[in-house]
């Protein structure tokens, strides 16, 4: 039997790609197995959004170079095949498949083009309809699953490559969204999260014409669901109508993941971001009013070319003012085609780790006072694993919080997939502690 390996780079949409492709590979005769080294075909599913993780697939593919000559296959899919296309066969001469995720339902004919000895097969169209899920799906996590909404992007920010390696926007039927999602209930999945570049531009293109706020309540209202979650969200697409059906919905998780990527208005502007600081304040707003007590998290850019010292604290301000659950922050990286490689002002890498180091103690510092109001409290967790080192369970809250805890009686039986009650005893920057009531 073929025997293949894939390791994934990047977001939840390449997550959930990787999932497409498994499940592929396994309906076309093949075995998954734990090392490239065991593999007869070596998939990398890659991230372009930083030039790190760009690196590191490079490096990879570097590692096996000799493999090549044993019979072993490459390949290149996601974001950086889509960037890079057919110059990944100069830079890596053993790779044999490069295939952006717009061209995962044509990996069967790919795949029989490899097994015929083809040495350079490419796929590479962006302008397709067909993305959105390909026949097969081999799913990762038994309770939690994905469903992809909407691909690509028609926002122009400076600094980003997605309207390049994913295309225009794209959305998805609603018919077609809620029969994946009543099939996921049927078959056990308890928690769905709704994916998409900017997952709330969602518009649907049947006849019901539904918004994304419609589809939030509609996927909420499906037997068996006891959590839904939506990510990414972009700001100038966030609108009260998507807080009000988190209002109205228990199902709909109490986490909002907001991206701001900047607390200066200034900077906003030089990004291409399409709304002010004032603006992206007054979403928080909406979400501050809930009776929900939503937790909100973020992206954060330090370093973007013009930034000054000035714009920097106007974004530590934001974390003062908005008080993030969490933050995922990063150096300003360049990225090829994008507006921001042609801008003035660029921010040395030493700026940019000063940069980066304060506004993550800052925030550690926020998370922990956050955390300590936790405790005492007791949260309903979705368990998630088991971890033997410490013989604590991990579990998730609503709010998209760690919870780590012991559990009498337990035994050694697995309560994975469960909904639990955990008191809540100690309080970190990163997770809560407690244990199963």
């Amino acid at each position: 039997m073929k025997t293949f390996y894939i390791e994934t780079f990047g977001c939840q949409m390449n997550v959930h790609d990787s999932e497409k492709v498994v499940g592929t590979l396994i309906a076309q005769g093949y075995r998954q197995v734990p090392k490239p080294e065991e593999a007869d075909l070596v998939l990398y599913n890659t991230c372009s959004i930083r030039d790190k993780a760009e690196q590191k697939v490079f490096s990879r593919l570097q590692q096996f170079k000799r493999e090549a000559g044993k019979g072993k296959t490459f390949a290149v899919l996601g974001c950086v095949a889509q960037q890079e296309g057919e110059r990944i066969f100069e830079r890596a001469p053993h790779v044999s498949l490069v295939c952006g995720s717009a061209s995962y339902t044509r990996l069967p004919e790919m795949l029989v083009q490899l097994e015929a000895g083809a040495r350079r097969v490419t796929g590479l169209d962006r302008d397709t309809q067909e993305t959105f899920e390909t026949p097969f799906t081999r799913r990762d996590n038994p309770h939690r699953a994905y469903i992809t909404i909407i691909e690509g992007c028609d926002k122009s920010c400076a600094y980003c490559v997605v309207p390049f390696t994913r295309g225009r926007e794209r959305s998805r039927a609603s018919d077609s969204i809620m029969e994946e999602a009543r099939r996921l209930a049927d078959e056990g999945y308890t928690e769905i999260q709704l994916l998409g570049q900017n997952v709330n531009s969602y518009r649907d293109p049947s006849s019901r014409g539904w918004d994304f706020a419609t589809l939030l309540a509609r996927v909420a209202e499906v037997e068996g669901i006891r959590r839904v979650r939506f990510t990414t969200s972009h700001p100038r697409d966030f609108v009260k109508e998507i807080v009000d059906a988190i209002d109205a919905n228990p199902v709909l998780a109490n986490h909002v993941h907001l991206p701001v990527q900047s607390g200066s208005t200034r900077v906003l502007e030089r990004m291409q971001r399409q709304y002010t600081r004032e603006e992206y304040l007054e979403r928080i707003a909406w979400l501050k009013a809930s009776p929900r007590n939503v937790a909100i998290t973020t992206d954060i850019i330090v370093g973007f070319p013009g930034e000054t010292e000035e714009d920097f604290e106007q974004t530590l301000s934001l974390l003062d003012e908005v008080q993030y659950d969490a933050i995922f922050s990063f150096k300003y990286s360049p990225r090829p085609n994008t507006p921001a490689l042609a801008l003035d002002g660029q921010v040395p890498e030493e700026e940019k780790g000063r940069r980066l180091m304060v506004l993550q103690e800052k925030q550690r510092g926020i998370q922990l006072r956050l955390h300590e109001q936790l405790v005492g409290t007791t949260q309903e967790v979705l368990v998630e694993g088991y971890n033997r080192a410490t013989g604590q369970w991990i579990g998730r809250t609503a709010e998209n919080r760690v919870v780590n805890f012991t559990l009498e009686g337990s035994n050694g039986h697995s309560v994975i997939g469960q909904y639990m009650h955990v008191h809540v005893t100690r309080a970190g920057p990163n997770s809560l502690a407690g244990y199963g009531v």
